[in-house]
């Protein structure tokens, strides 16, 4: 059985490293299993791409697309036309897309015109909200393809309903909590741990790069002072993602305790978040990472498509407005935020489950073991 795996974007490094650990010891165990991955550069910048190849163990990919660049249309296109090339030159009989960047949607849409199979990693999840780039390339994705492997019960509900069937929906887990507890000791305390004589919960981690907290400069602005205003003397590190530092090029941002960084590995994020007092963010994912590792969490955004964070975890939606960011610092620094707890099968074994179940799914036996 041959699978091309796709990334592209830095949230999907963290969801396919785990996997192809366990498509690894599937082929130690005598499966015929193979993949091809396939980097279809929508990402390239080195900190948002290249470094989580290094510090995850993700083996180099056997192409990059180099695609990345341009409107969303441009970007899209560009991984379509390169990837069906790729795809028609190394056939596969299943795709597996990741996450919901314009990589999954792209390359599932593909995949599907070319008769060939899809998994979608991370299925069914939905924040409702069709502005959002991601939502389309979340439904997009799930309305055609094969197999879902999901996070959780409300993502099998959802599929449910858009007339998924039992035998195509698959509870798994996550695999970016796979990949965190995997690599949880071996998190790196970054540069900015030392210039700004950081604390264990002594600091605030803020990351933001959503359109509708970064596009308006004058917005942007009162959501950065809001969080200086209610710090409580605390400082904040902020790592600027690439559309957020053209945003802070224009407006004036100057706050003794806010401390601007480029983006981090991994490793070097994670040791920040772990140790902080609370982080704010506008991330789908942190806030799941922040609800394993029990950190608080304020998510700037008027819908989540991971409700488990809020209902079981650590994460509270506050909305766009920044008002609402007064009433949360003061519940946080009251020592009354939720405690949380972590959602079933986020345990650390979701990408073992996938490999299972994609052996099961195309009739695969175990023959004599392979040395990988």
């Amino acid at each position: 059985m041959k699978i091309t795996i796709v990334a592209g974007a830095r949230p999907n490094f963290m969801k396919i490293a785990p996997i192809i650990a366990a498509i690894r010891q599937k082929q130690q165990e005598g499966f015929d299993m193979s993949y091809r991955l396939v980097h279809t550069g929508q990402h390239y910048d080195a900190n948002m791409s290249q470094s989580f190849f290094e510090q995850l163990g993700i083996p180099q990919p056997d192409v990059n697309l180099e695609s990345g660049g341009g409107s969303q249309a441009e970007q899209t296109a560009n991984i379509m036309l390169r990837f069906e090339k790729d795809l028609a030159a190394h056939p596969s009989q299943l795709v597996l897309v990741v996450g919901d960047v314009t990589s999954t949607l792209a390359c599932s849409i593909v995949a599907k015109k070319m008769q060939v199979k899809v998994a979608h990693v991370e299925a069914g999840i939905r924040s409702g909200d069709i502005s959002m780039p991601e939502e389309i390339n979340r439904m997009v994705t799930d309305a055609i393809t094969d197999y879902f492997f999901t996070t959780s019960d409300i993502a099998n509900e959802q599929l449910r309903r858009e007339g998924k069937t039992s035998d195509q929906i698959f509870f798994v887990g996550n695999t970016m909590i796979d990949t965190l507890l995997k690599h949880r000791h071996r998190f790196i305390q970054p540069p900015i741990w030392q210039e700004a004589g950081l604390l264990s919960q002594q600091y605030l981690v803020m990351t933001l790069h959503r359109p509708a907290n970064v596009d308006e400069e004058e917005h942007l602005a009162l959501l950065i002072n809001e969080v200086m205003r209610n710090n409580h003397g605390l400082p904040v590190i902020f790592p600027v993602h690439p559309r957020t530092a053209k945003q802070l090029e224009r407006i004036a941002v100057a706050h003794p305790l806010l401390y601007l960084t480029t983006p981090l590995g991994y490793l070097e994020f994670n040791y920040l978040v772990e140790k902080a007092k609370a982080v704010i963010t506008d991330s789908g994912g942190i806030t799941e990472e922040t609800t394993v590792m029990g950190v608080p969490c304020m998510t700037l955004r008027n819908s989540t498509e991971r409700p488990e964070t809020c209902s079981i975890g650590t994460n509270m939606l506050l909305g766009t407005d920044p008002a609402a960011l007064g009433p949360a610092m003061d519940l946080l620094f009251a020592g009354k935020w939720q405690q949380g707890g972590i959602p079933p099968l986020w345990d650390g074994h979701a990408a073992e489950r996938i490999a299972g179940k994609l052996a099961a799914l195309f009739n695969l036996t175990p023959q004599s073991a392979t040395v990988v």
